[in-house]
């Protein structure tokens, strides 16, 4: 069986964005059952289990005597071994893996200085200053995206793992209205969320955090 590591708890600004959620939807469209480890904050820094994910951050997937950390990593291996999330094809695989890796290395790092301006120093008068620079660019690169998107449902010819991260990647954005000026993004970013295997994945990652606190 595979185990998913995940957080008891996180606040409300992280629920439904923590990086397990990437590979708990990859084991949905998959088809892969799966249980998951709940760990707290004492687990996190303990020597078991860095162990097992050396930063400490979650998600830990082990089956079988094999350990993997990083979501894009274990997406990828999950991705390689079901046809729905790759490609059967060599040229079709390599094409959903580029996207894979562009949601982590030229989206996702123009997202996060953001989220993190926003979320943790929004009344800092440096992170005032700053924050215009980082929605410039970003909307640069969101625009970039949109393009390579035109009127197509998704990046490629049908949905894979490159769209799964990538979405993943955009729902960052969720606390401001940025996609708003990108219709085709805002679009296909829903079109993916509805998908039935991303909401039986974000179900399970919000069911601990809706329980009461001891």
């Amino acid at each position: 069986m595979i185990t998913v590591s995940a957080f008891k708890w996180v606040p409300p600004f992280a629920q439904g964005l923590v990086r397990d959620l990437r590979v708990r939807w990859a084991l949905e469209e998959a088809g892969l059952p799966y249980q998951t480890r709940l760990i707290d904050p004492e687990v996190q820094v303990s020597k078991d289990y860095r162990a097992l994910q050396p930063f400490g951050q979650v998600p830990v997937l082990e089956e079988d005597g094999l350990v993997l950390f990083e979501s894009g990593a274990i997406v990828l291996h999950i991705a390689a071994r079901c046809e729905a999330l790759l490609p059967a094809d060599a040229a079709g695989r390599a094409r959903a893996v580029s996207w894979l890796f562009a949601a982590l290395n030229s989206i996702e790092i123009m997202i996060q200085p953001l989220a993190e301006v926003d979320l943790f120093f929004a009344k800092e008068e440096w992170a005032k200053l700053r924050r215009p620079g980082i929605v410039e660019a970003l909307n640069g690169r969101l625009g970039e995206l949109a393009a390579q998107l035109g009127d197509r449902e998704y990046l490629e010819d049908r949905f894979t793992a490159g769209d799964l991260m990538m979405v993943t990647v955009l729902r960052i954005l969720r606390h401001t209205d940025l996609l708003d000026g990108f219709p085709s993004l805002k679009a296909y970013k829903e079109r993916c969320e509805a998908r039935p295997a991303f909401q039986r994945a974000l179900a399970a990652q919000m069911a601990p955090f809706q329980q009461p606190r001891a």
